[in-house]
């Protein structure tokens, strides 16, 4: 990837961490080598915001977006988020320009004048019940620290990729994540031949939810706000039983559009 990025490069867009594999990327030494091209990076820290921590000041971001229902906790249809550096703000166009993002939005002009600074990338009016559903979900999320969820998160993987060595692996589990915490995320993710019957299994008859990824991913999210080692521990022995009783075979037709 560092090869691929010169002096042709406008913008490097990348994944903080990977939405299939968990890998996650240096955020600093990356932004070193964008610099060094003139090129412009911008993060998509869905994966990643609310349990790994991130500082964009200190890594230097220009551009970062993300969503917050997934570790900020916020629920379905919760609102993205978007990070523009401060001294980017007003040089940048915002393509969906809206009444919130105008200068005086009360005033009705024909005219659109963007405000400046950050609140010019405001589009139309805020979904007001989502937006009070992140405050709560945030305000976990600052009030136990990102750093302490990180360390139980590290631990949580640790203590899955044993359970699956021991009980997963030998029923043709292969781990699809890294094994190096350092570049893994807070979900981790197995391969397997028949992983979309399994996983159709897993959330039918194991009551275990996790996410299906084409073509063969079964990914588990590891929240550490309330997610617990028993949790795990609990799920894989279910998913076992399952599997090595054949269970799964039931669903491998079954592909819905949601997967």
């Amino acid at each position: 990837m560092v090869e691929a990025i010169d002096d042709s490069t406008a913008l490097v867009a990348l994944s903080h961490t990977v939405f299939k594999s968990g890998y996650t990327y240096d955020m600093e030494s990356l932004g070193e080598v964008a610099r060094a091209a003139g090129a412009m990076i911008l993060w998509d820290c869905s994966h990643s915001v609310g349990t790994v921590p991130i500082d964009f000041g200190a890594a230097q971001v220009d551009l970062a977006v993300g969503c917050t229902y997934k570790y900020l906790n916020g629920g379905p249809g919760s609102p993205a988020f978007l990070y523009v550096r401060r001294d980017l703000q007003d040089s940048l166009h915002n393509p969906i320009a809206a009444w919130w993002g105008h200068a005086d939005p009360f005033s009705f002009q024909l005219d659109f004048e963007p405000v400046s600074g950050i609140r010019r990338f405001h589009t139309g009016t805020m979904p007001i019940l989502s937006l009070a559903a992140v405050e709560a979900g945030i305000r976990h999320v600052v009030e136990v620290g990102v750093e302490v969820i990180r360390a139980k998160s590290v631990l949580m993987g640790e203590y899955l990729i044993d359970q699956w060595e021991t009980h997963l692996a030998p029923l043709g589990f292969g781990l699809a994540s890294p094994s190096d915490s350092h570049h893994r995320g807070s979900h981790v993710t197995l391969s397997h031949p028949e992983a979309w019957p399994i996983a159709r299994a897993m959330i039918e008859r194991a009551k275990v939810i996790p996410d299906f990824r084409t073509p063969d991913s079964i990914r588990l999210g590891l929240s550490a706000l309330y997610n617990g080692f028993v949790d795990l521990h609990t799920a894989v022995q279910r998913v076992a039983r399952i599997v090595g009783a054949g269970g799964h075979e039931a669903f491998a037709n079954d592909r819905p559009t949601v997967t």
